[in-house]
C-alpha cells in the first residue's frame, strides 16, 4: 500500500463531511452558541444608541472606535448583515434539530414499550412485587381499567411463558413533555422568522437586488427619484410620518444607517387636530391625533383617532401615535440690542426656517443667519421659594457678585411649586463660517423670588451643554427698557459723568467740596471699570474688572471693605443713571421701596454679566401662531402574528417541559398456583419526591402492598 493510497483512505469522504456538518449545524451546542452571540449583540444594540448621526459617535467614542463601530455596523445592530445571518443560521440549526428529533419523539410518544421483558423490570429504581388472587387475564383487565380511569393510556399484551399465559400491562401519561420540547424549539424558529420578516431583511433585499438606494440629499419629498422609494405593496416596513395640522401626507421615512428610504403608502393621513394634555409636572399626560385617512384606491375618507397605545389599522398597516413636534408655527420676534444702542427691528419666520440678517453698511462677511428651531407654548417650572429676595445693592458682597455669572434659570429648592411660566422661543445665530450658537428666551418675565420679575435670555455653545441665562430685570413698566437705558448710559461717557455728579452731590456735604471731588474721582473710576472703558486701565468689564483692579492696588486685609464700598458706590451711581434715563424718556422717577431696591440689585448683576452675552442682540418673542404636528409610526408587520404564535408555543413548551412529567408504568402478571404473580415498575422523566409518592400510591392500589 502506497502512502498516497493510505492518505486517500484516511481522508473523510464528501458524504461524511456533509454528514458531520449537518450534525454540527443541528446540534444543541451550536444553537446555544448562536443564541449567546445574539444576546451579546442585543446588549450592544441596547447600550449603543442606534441610527445616530456619525458625529455623535465620534464625539462619544473618538475617531478610532467610532470608525470601528461603523465598520462592523454596531450603530445598526439589528439590521446588520452579520446579525441577520446569525438569525438565519439559528433558524436553520433549530429547524434541523427539530427535523432530526421530532420523528423519534413522535415514535416514542406512540410507543407503549409493552415488549419489555420481565427481567428488565427488576433494573428500575421504582419497582415492586405482589401476589394477586385473580387470574392474570382478569387482573390485567382490572388494572388496565383502573389506570385508564386515572388518566393513563393503557395497552394490554398477552404472552406465553413456560408456566402458562401471562399478561403485560403497559401504561403511559405525560406525553405533553415531548410535545413541549417540539413546541419550544418550534417557537424559536417562529420568533426568528417573524423577526426576519419584520426586520430590514426584505428592505435590504430590495436594495441588494432591486436597485433601491438610500437617499442622502435634501429638498421636497415629491422630487425624490423612484430608486429611493419603496412601492406601496412593500410586504414589510417600519417608518415615521410627520403631519402638520391642516395638511396630509402619504409618504413615510425609513431611516437607514447611510441615509433614508421613502415608503409610499396606499393612503394619506390628514391631521385635523392634535390634542395634548399635561400633568401638573408639565409632562405630557395624553397626546392624540384626530385624523382622516384618504384611501388612494377607493377615494374613501375615514375619520379616526390615534392615541398612544391605541393604534389605527388600515389596509394591513398599523398607525401608531409616536410623538409630536412643531408643524411650522409662525413667530414674530423683536431684535433687542443689548448695548442699548442701535435701531430695533422685527422679523417674522416659521419654525424650521431661517432669516438672513445683515448689519447696515457692512459687507457680506458680517452676515448672520437666524434659524428658528423651536417654540414651546407651555413651560412648567419648579418655582418654589428657594432663593433670597431682592436686596440693597450696597449690601451685595463683591466676591459673591462676581461668582454669580450667567447661570441656570432655576435654583436649588427644597420643595415644589410648579407653575407655567409661559411661552419660550429657541433659535440659532449662525455666522458665515457655519459656526452657530443656540439661544433660548422666555417671552414673559419670570418671578424667581428675587423681588422683581426677570427676563431670562439663555444661550449655549454646544447642543450637549445646558443653557446659561442672563437675568434681565423687568422695570416698573414690565419691560427690558429700563435695563437697556442703563446699558446705553453706561456706554456713554457723558451720561456716566452726569450720573456721578448727581450721586456725589446727594452723597456728600455741600460744605466739604474736597470730599465731593474725591468721591467723583472714585465713582468715575469705578464706573469706567465696570463699563469696560479701556481708559480706566482695567481688563474686561463688570464686577470682575473691578475686582481685578482692587486686587492689584489694595492690600488683602483691606480688600473686603474696599469691595463693599465700591459696590455701594456702583449701586448709587447706577441708580442715578437709571433716573437719568427715565428723565430723558419722559418717565416719572422710580418710587422708593423694596421693588426698586430689587430692580437695582438685579440690574447691577445683569449689567456686570451682559458683556459675557455672546451676541450683540437678543430676540424677544412678541407674537406667535402655533401649528402642531404629529409624528406617526406606520408599520406593516406580517411577522407579528408569527411572533405571537411563537410566543404562545414558547410559553406552552416551557410549561410542558418544566411541569409535565412523562411517566411509564409496567405491570407483569404471570400465572401462579393461587392467582397471579405481579411485578411492577415505574419510570419518570424526572426524579422527584412526587414520583416516589406516586409510585407508593400506585403500588398500594394495584398490588395491595406497601
Amino acid at each position: 500500500m502506497t502512502a498516497s493510497t493510505q492518505a486517500t483512505r484516511l481522508a473523510p469522504a464528501p458524504s461524511e463531511r456533509l454528514r458531520s456538518a449537518l450534525e454540527l449545524l443541528s446540534s444543541m451546542r451550536f444553537a446555544i452558541a448562536l443564541l449567546t452571540v445574539i444576546c451579546i449583540a442585543s446588549v450592544i444594540g441596547t447600550i449603543v444608541k442606534q441610527h445616530e448621526p456619525v458625529v455623535n459617535y465620534v464625539n462619544q467614542f473618538g475617531p478610532f472606535w467610532s470608525q470601528l463601530f461603523l465598520a462592523i455596523k454596531l450603530n445598526a445592530v439589528y439590521s446588520a448583515w452579520w446579525f441577520l445571518l446569525i438569525l438565519a443560521f439559528l433558524v436553520v440549526s433549530t429547524s434541523l434539530c427539530i427535523a432530526r428529533n421530532t420523528p423519534r419523539f413522535i415514535a416514542d410518544m406512540r410507543s407503549y414499550k409493552e415488549n419489555i421483558r420481565e427481567q428488565s423490570l427488576q433494573a428500575f429504581h421504582h419497582r415492586g412485587k405482589g401476589l394477586l388472587p385473580d387470574a392474570p387475564a382478569d387482573a390485567a383487565r382490572r388494572i388496565g381499567k383502573g389506570l385508564a380511569g386515572a388518566g393513563w393510556k393503557v395497552r394490554l399484551q398477552q404472552r406465553s411463558t413456560p408456566k402458562g399465559e401471562g399478561w403485560m400491562v403497559a401504561a403511559k401519561t405525560g406525553g405533553a413533555n415531548k410535545i413541549g420540547y417540539i413546541a419550544a424549539h418550534s417557537a424559536i424558529v417562529l420568533v426568528c422568522l417573524g423577526g426576519l420578516l419584520d426586520g430590514d431583511l426584505i428592505v435590504r433585499a430590495q436594495m441588494w437586488f432591486g436597485g433601491k438606494a438610500p437617499y442622502t440629499g435634501g429638498g421636497m419629498i415629491a422630487d425624490v427619484a423612484d430608486k429611493h422609494r419603496l412601492a406601496a405593496n412593500n410586504p414589510t416596513f417600519r417608518g415615521n410620518l410627520l403631519v402638520a395640522e391642516g395638511t396630509q401626507s402619504g409618504t413615510a421615512i425609513l431611516s437607514q444607517s447611510d441615509g433614508i428610504l421613502l415608503q409610499d403608502l396606499p393612503f394619506s393621513i390628514e391631521l385635523k387636530k392634535f390634542v395634548i394634555e399635561h400633568y401638573s409636572t408639565g409632562m405630557p399626560k395624553l397626546f392624540a391625533s384626530d385624523i382622516v385617512i384618504h384611501d388612494h384606491q377607493t377615494g374613501e375618507k375615514v375619520p379616526a383617532r390615534v392615541e398612544v397605545n391605541h393604534p389605527v389599522s388600515w389596509r394591513g398597516i398599523e398607525i401608531y401615535q409616536s410623538s409630536f413636534d412643531d408643524g411650522g408655527s409662525r413667530v414674530k420676534l423683536a431684535a433687542v440690542p443689548l448695548d442699548g444702542s442701535g435701531k430695533r427691528f422685527e422679523v417674522e419666520g416659521v419654525i424650521g426656517g431661517s432669516t438672513q440678517l445683515k448689519r447696515a453698511g457692512q459687507g457680506s462677511g458680517d452676515q448672520l443667519t437666524l434659524e428658528y428651531t423651536g417654540l414651546r407654548v407651555i413651560n412648567v417650572e419648579n418655582m418654589a421659594d428657594g432663593s433670597s429676595s431682592g436686596a440693597d445693592p450696597r449690601k451685595v458682597d463683591l466676591r459673591e457678585s462676581i461668582t454669580a455669572r450667567l447661570g441656570a434659570a432655576d435654583r436649588t429648592v427644597t420643595k415644589k411649586e410648579l407653575r407655567n411660566v409661559g411661552p419660550s422661543i429657541t433659535y440659532k445665530l449662525r455666522d458665515t463660517a457655519g459656526q452657530a450658537r443656540e439661544f433660548h428666551n422666555y417671552m414673559l418675565p419670570v418671578d424667581l423670588g428675587e423681588g422683581v420679575p426677570l427676563f431670562l435670555l439663555g444661550m449655549r455653545e454646544n447642543p450637549s451643554d445646558a443653557f446659561r441665562y442672563l437675568r434681565v430685570p423687568a422695570d416698573a413698566e414690565g419691560t427690558m427698557e429700563g435695563f437697556l437705558r442703563m446699558r446705553a448710559g453706561l456706554a456713554d461717557p457723558a451720561q456716566r459723568e452726569e450720573a456721578v455728579r448727581r450721586y456725589a452731590r446727594k452723597a456728600t456735604d455741600p460744605g466739604r467740596p474736597e470730599v465731593a471731588q474725591q468721591l467723583v474721582a472714585s465713582a468715575s473710576q469705578a464706573l469706567a471699570l465696570f463699563a469696560g472703558d479701556p481708559a480706566a486701565g482695567g481688563k474686561g468689564a463688570g464686577l470682575a474688572a473691578v475686582s481685578e483692579y482692587l486686587e492689584a492696588r489694595v492690600p488683602e486685609a483691606e480688600r473686603s471693605r474696599a469691595g463693599e464700598v465700591v459696590v455701594r458706590i456702583l449701586g448709587g451711581v447706577l441708580f442715578e443713571l437709571a433716573e437719568l434715563g427715565r428723565e430723558r424718556a419722559g418717565l416719572k422717577p422710580l418710587e422708593p421701596g423694596e421693588r426698586t431696591q430689587a430692580f437695582m440689585a438685579q440690574s447691577l448683576l445683569a449689567l456686570g454679566d451682559a458683556h459675557l452675552y455672546p451676541a450683540p442682540m437678543a430676540f424677544e418673542l412678541k407674537d406667535f401662531e402655533q401649528v402642531q404636528a404629529s409624528v406617526f409610526q406606520v408599520t406593516r408587520s406580517p411577522g407579528r402574528n408569527v411572533v405571537y404564535l411563537g410566543c404562545a408555543l414558547l410559553i406552552f413548551g416551557i410549561f410542558a417541559m418544566l411541569y409535565v412529567r412523562e411517566r411509564r408504568l409496567w405491570v407483569w402478571l404471570g400465572p401462579a398456583p393461587s392467582g397471579s404473580d405481579a411485578t411492577m415498575a415505574l419510570s419518570s422523566s424526572r426524579k422527584t419526591l412526587e414520583t416516589d409518592r406516586e409510585f407508593d400510591r400506585l403500588r398500594t392500589q394495584l398490588l395491595g402492598s406497601t
